[in-house]
This record gives structure tokens, sequence and C-alpha cells, in this order.
């Protein structure tokens, strides 16, 4: 046993129930699921999303999640179904997800519910990120509780030993705690990131913040992998790295299309209340012109006659009204 080494001795079972199997992994991947859902609720709400019928949503990303999770299982280890045993790939309660293949997964159930209920799928995205990264750390607990997915052997001070006869680990031999590293991961990247969501969310468009999880989680993930030891499935790299990668291109493909679409909703949208203003503002200069003096009132003396009143004539007009009638003169005689 190597100095300061951490020693598990845990039953990664709890109970069984009739032929349900109840383990540490299971429960502790429920409460990730709750955690997660509450979180991303709660950012979906501040950024606008009407969350009424969330429940429906929750179960659209659990049941494709899960689909996900042991369908990338069955491909990985499909050596285990072959031969007549494919009614395993339905024993669930054996065991055997895959981690990515659940987040896959959601993403395709967040895709049918955003459609479902009318509304931005990558506003959904951007709460994921996040919800994503406390769920995968609360699940994480459970695994390194069972010691399933295998370290490489470390003389490390922080190694871990698994000791109990039931345990998935392998006992005696000091093993780098690769599950331990990822949720370490996930929760730094939610310390740095969640404390200023709201803030890049009004500076980011929609979807950028949450691949930014999920591409930072997928690159820190591919290199941890080098931890464990999962066999290689394609040019040397396990099947968690290729699928980190794919993750990474996704990101890199997606973000910039996003950047693209919010300049040029941005543009169309700055260049409308100049447009509004011109028109408000065209009836006015057409009624400044159009518009005639109003008529002038006259006062008129019983023993005089009416003169139409006549722009630019008023002053003529009150200088006649004035000015005194004199009488014809008589016809003079001539002599």
């Amino acid at each position: 046993m190597t100095f300061l080494t951490v020693v598990i001795d845990l039953n990664p079972n709890l109970f069984r129930i009739g032929p349900f199997l109840v383990t540490w992994h299971g429960v502790f991947a429920v409460l990730g699921i709750l955690v997660a859902a509450r979180l991303g609720l709660w950012l979906l709400a501040k950024d606008g999303v009407d969350t009424t019928h969330s429940a429906d949503g929750v179960a659209w990303m659990v049941v494709f999640g899960l689909v996900g999770a042991r369908l990338l299982y069955v491909w990985e280890n499909f050596r285990i179904f072959a031969g007549g045993n494919l009614l395993r790939v339905f024993a669930l309660t054996e065991g055997g997800i895959s981690q990515w293949g659940g987040l896959f997964g959601a993403m395709v159930g967040a895709y049918v519910w955003a459609r479902r209920a009318k509304f931005s799928y990558w506003k959904l995205i951007d709460a994921s990120g996040a919800a994503a990264m406390i769920g995968l750390a609360v699940g994480r607990i459970g695994d390194v509780i069972n010691g399933e997915h295998h370290g490489t052997p470390t003389n490390a001070p922080w190694g871990v030993e698994y000791v109990n006869p039931a345990t998935l680990g392998d006992p005696g031999v000091v093993v780098h705690p690769e599950v331990a590293y990822e949720m370490v991961l996930t929760l730094a990247l939610l310390g740095v990131l969640l404390p200023f969501h709201q803030r890049l969310k009004a500076r980011l468009p929609d979807g950028v913040l949450g691949l930014v999880y999920l591409a930072l989680y997928a690159a820190g993930r591919f290199f941890l992998s080098f931890y464990r030891t999962d066999p290689a499935v394609f040019a040397g790299l396990r099947q968690a790295q290729l699928a980190s990668l794919l993750m990474v291109v996704i990101a890199a493909v997606a973000i910039p299309i996003l950047f693209r679409k919010a300049r040029a909703g941005g543009t169309s949208t700055a260049a409308q209340p100049a447009a509004a203003e011109a028109v408000v503002e065209e009836p006015a200069a057409v009624e400044a012109t159009d518009t005639e003096p109003a008529p002038v009132e006259t006062e008129t003396s019983a023993d005089a006659e009416p003169v139409p009143a006549t722009p630019g004539r008023a002053s003529d007009t009150r200088a006649r009204r004035r000015a005194p009638r004199t009488p014809p003169r008589p016809p003079q005689s001539t002599p």
C-alpha cells in the first residue's frame, strides 16, 4: 500500500428489490439528473423561457439520454452482446451506460422538447451546458464509490485503492482516481462560468455559452481519458476520446454560425427604427407646406362696404375702413 493512499472499502451495491439491484451508481445518477434539471430550469426561467410544462421536457431529455447512453455502451462493448446475447441489451439493471451517449441523447431530447414547446433550442443549450456540469459532478460520486471506471496504476499520494470484495475496481492496485479528476473538472468549469452566466448571455448569441461549457469539458475529458485503461476503439483512441473530439468539432462549427446569424439579425433590426422615424417625420413636413393661413376677421360698420380679406392686404383694408367718406361736391355752374 502506497503512503497516503486513499482506501475505499464500500460495497457498490446497496440492496436488491426483486430483480432490481439498487447501487450507489444508480442513486447518484438519479440525484445528478434531479440537480441538473433544477439548475437548468432556473437558468431557463431567468432567460425568459416559460417553464410551466417543464416536467414534459425533462422527461424527453431523460428518456433520450438513457437510450443514447445504453446504445453507445453497446456499440463500444458489442462483443459482450454478440453470439446470442442480444437480449442483454435491455438488461439495464446489470449496468453499462456511456456518459457521452447520455449527453448526446439528452441534446436530441432537448431539441424535441424545444420544437414541441415552440421556444429557442439554443436557449435550452445554454441552460443545459451548466446543468450538465453539476449533473456530471454529482453522478461521478457513485463512480468513485464503486470503482467502475478503472484508472491506470500510480504512485501518487492521492492514488485510490479499492479493497471491498464486491468492488468493480482492481482490488489491491493503487490507481489514478480518474472519475474524481472529471468531477473536479466539471466543478471548476461551473465555478468559473456560472457566476458570470447572465453577463455572458447578454453579450453572446443564444447557444454559444452552452457550447463553450460542453467544448471545454470535452477538451479536458479527452486528456483525462489517458488515465483510464479503457480499450482503444479507433486510431489508438478510446471511445470517450472520440466522443470528446466530436463535441469539440460540433462547437467549433456551430459557434461561428451562431455569431454570423446574430450579426445578420442585429443589422436588419437596427435599420428598422431609422426607417420608422423617417416615416413619422414625412407627414409633418407635408402638413407644414399645405396649411393655409387662417382668415382674418374684420369689423365692419353699417355704412362701410364689406371688403374681402385678402392675404397680404390686411393693412390696406383697415386703412380704407378708417378713412372718412367725403360727400360729393355740388355741381358748379358755368358763367
